[in-house]
C-alpha cells in the first residue's frame, strides 16, 4: 500500500502505523544503515575514524547535539545530512501548524480535531527534507523569534481572549516539532536567550509570556559552535552547555591528501574548465599546503583558524587564472604554472586573521610567505634536499643552474606568458630540465614544465637563486649580485626586502 494514499486517521491506524519520537526515528535507521554497511555521511571526507563515529554513538543514545571547532569543519554540512536518517515521509494531522502526529497531538488545534472528527480526521505526508530547520544565532535573536509570542492581529481576528492558547503565535522551535533543529553558531546567541531554551532542552516544554503551557515538544537539537576560548563575541552559557548531552569535537584534515580531496569534492568549476585547464598533482598539492603553513604560521591566528574554504577558493581561483591566460593569448588549452599562484593572493588574504606581527607585515606579503613556505616544504619531496646536500658534500644536480645565473643572467616569468614563450624561458635556463628529467623521467611536457618551474622557485626558497616580483610574475637571479646590484637604490632596496620577507 502507498502511504500517500493514506488520507484519514481511520486509514492510517489500519495501515498498522506507529508513531516514534524523532530521536527512536534518527536511532533505528541508524542502526539499520549500519548493519547494511551503507555510508550515512556522504561528501563528509577525514572523519571516518573521528567525528563520525562520535556522531553515530551520540544519535544512538538520543542524545542532543554539539558540535565544536573552528570554521570551515563542515559542521553545518554534518547537520544537514542528518536528515538522511529520517523516514521519507511521516503523517501528520493536515492543517497544523506544527505538523502533530495524529496518534500524539499536542496543541489546541490538534486535540480538538480530533475530538470533533475522529477516524474522519484528514492526514497529510510530510517529506522528511520539510523536518529540518537552521537559525543562524545573531545578537538580534529574540525569545519570540526561537519560542513564541502573543499575536494581538491574531487575537482580534479571531475574538479572542490574551489569555486563549490559540492567540500564541509560534516561534521557529515549536515550528521544527518532529524535525530536526540547528542553531548554528550558539556562542553569538545573547545569555538570556539561551536560558529561553533550558526547559524545551531538559523539561520538553515551552513558556511563552503568562501562559500556563506545556507542549512536548518532539525535536532532535543540533548546535554548532566555535570554541569558547577562540571567540570575542560570547560563550555558551554553562546550564546550556550541561543540558547538552553530547559535545562532538571537529578538526582540520590531518592530510595533505585528505584536504585534497575535499577541496577537489568541492570545488566548482566550469566544464570548459575542466576539459582546457590541467592541473597537475603538484600544483594541487601546493594549494593544500598553503593551508597547512597557515595554520602553523607565526603570522596567523590559530584561535581564529584557517577554512577549507581557503583551499576551495585558491584552486578556483587558481584554474580561473590559468584560464584567463589561455584566453588572453588565444590558446585552446593550457595547465596550471606556479606564476597562476599570483591569482590565489586574493583567496588568500580574505580566509585568513592575521596576529600583530601579521597585520605589520600586511596580508598581501604574509600571503606570499605562505606560498614560499609551502614550496619549500613540497620542494624536498620533488628533488633533493639542497641543505642536505651541502651537509653531505655529495655532487650537486643544481650547481650549473646556479652557476648560470651566478654569471649574470636572469630569467622573467610573467603569468600573461604564451606556451611557446613560457617554453622557451625555462629552457634557457641550462640544467633546469636536465635535473628534473633525471629524478622524474618520466613526464608528459606539461609536467616537466611545471616541474622546471617550481624547482626555480624551490631553489629560491633554500636561498640559491634569488626571486623578485615583478607587476605580473616572478624574475629569477643571481643571490650575490641582486644584493649588491648598483640599480638598486636605497628605496628599491627597503621595498624588495619588504616584498621577499627575507633580509
Amino acid at each position: 500500500m502507498d502511504i500517500l494514499n493514506i488520507k484519514t486517521l481511520k486509514d492510517l491506524k489500519a495501515s498498522g502505523y506507529n508513531s516514534r519520537s524523532v530521536k527512536e526515528e534518527l536511532r533505528e535507521n541508524l542502526i539499520r544503515q549500519l548493519k547494511d554497511k551503507k555510508a550515512v555521511m556522504e561528501g563528509i571526507i577525514g572523519y571516518e575514524d573521528t567525528v563520525i563515529p562520535d556522531l553515530q554513538t551520540a544519535i544512538l543514545s538520543r542524545h542532543n547535539i554539539l558540535l565544536l571547532g573552528l570554521r570551515g569543519q563542515a559542521k553545518t554540512r554534518i547537520a544537514r545530512l542528518m536528515i538522511n536518517l529520517l523516514d521519507e515521509y511521516v503523517p501528520y494531522i493536515e492543517g497544523s501548524e506544527l505538523f502533530e502526529d495524529p496518534m500524539n497531538p499536542i496543541s489546541w488545534f490538534g486535540h480538538n480535531i480530533i475530538e470533533t472528527r475522529g477516524d474522519s480526521t484528514p492526514i497529510a505526508w510530510l517529506h522528511r527534507s520539510d523536518r529540518y530547520t537552521e537559525k543562524l544565532a545573531t545578537p538580534d535573536v529574540t525569545v519570540a523569534d526561537l519560542i513564541g509570542d502573543v499575536d494581538p492581529i491574531k487575537a482580534a481576528t479571531l475574538k479572542l481572549t490574551y489569555s486563549d492558547e490559540r492567540v500564541i503565535h509560534f516561534g521557529l522551535i515549536p515550528r521544527a516539532h518532529r524535525g530536526i533543529f540547528v542553531i548554528n553558531e550558539l556562542p553569538d546567541l545573547q545569555a538570556r536567550i539561551q536560558v529561553a531554551l533550558f526547559n524545551i532542552l531538559q523539561e520538553k516544554d515551552i513558556q511563552i509570556r503568562g501562559f500556563k503551557l506545556r507542549l512536548p515538544l518532539d525535536i532532535q537539537f543540533v548546535f554548532t559552535a566555535n570554541p569558547e576560548d577562540y571567540t570575542n563575541r560570547g560563550a555558551i552559557v554553562t546550564p546550556l552547555k550541561d543540558r547538552i548531552e553530547s559535545q562532538i569535537l571537529t578538526h582540520y584534515p590531518k592530510t595533505v591528501d585528505i584536504s585534497r580531496k575535499i577541496t577537489q569534492q568541492e570545488a566548482r568549476l566550469a566544464i570548459s574548465q575542466r576539459s582546457s585547464v590541467e592541473a597537475d598533482g603538484l600544483v594541487k598539492n601546493l594549494v593544500e599546503q598553503i593551508a597547512f603553513e597557515a595554520r602553523e604560521s607565526e603570522y596567523v591566528d590559530k584561535k581564529s583558524g584557517v577554512s577549507a574554504r581557503l583551499t576551495i577558493s585558491a584552486f578556483e581561483n587558481l584554474v580561473s587564472n590559468a584560464e584567463r591566460r589561455m584566453l588572453l593569448n588565444d590558446e585552446h588549452q593550457t595547465f596550471v604554472r606556479i606564476s597562476d599562484f599570483l591569482g590565489v593572493i586574493p583567496a588568500i588574504t580574505g580566509k585568513i586573521e592575521l596576529v600583530y606581527e601579521g597585520e605589520l607585515e600586511g596580508p598581501t606579503k604574509v600571503a606570499n610567505i605562505l606560498l614560499g613556505k609551502a614550496i619549500k616544504t613540497l620542494m624536498t619531496t620533488y628533488f633533493p634536499d639542497p641543505e642536505k646536500l651541502k651537509k653531505s658534500k655529495a655532487t650537486n644536480p643544481y650547481s650549473e643552474i646556479i652557476n648560470w645565473f651566478g654569471s649574470g643572467n636572469t630569467v622573467d616569468l610573467v603569468d600573461d606568458l604564451s606556451f611557446q614563450q613560457y617554453k622557451e624561458a625555462l629552457l634557457s635556463v641550462p640544467g633546469l630540465k636536465d635535473v628534473t628529467k633525471t629524478f622524474h623521467p618520466r613526464l608528459t611536457e606539461n609536467q616537466q614544465l611545471l616541474l622546471m618551474e617550481f624547482l626555480l622557485h624551490g631553489l629560491a626558497e633554500f636561498s640559491l637563486v634569488n626571486k623578485s616580483f615583478l607587476d605580473k610574475g616572478y624574475a629569477f637571479a643571481d643571490m650575490f649580485n641582486s644584493l649588491f646590484s648598483p640599480d638598486l637604490g636605497e628605496d628599491e632596496d627597503e621595498d624588495y626586502n619588504e616584498d621577499r620577507g627575507r633580509y
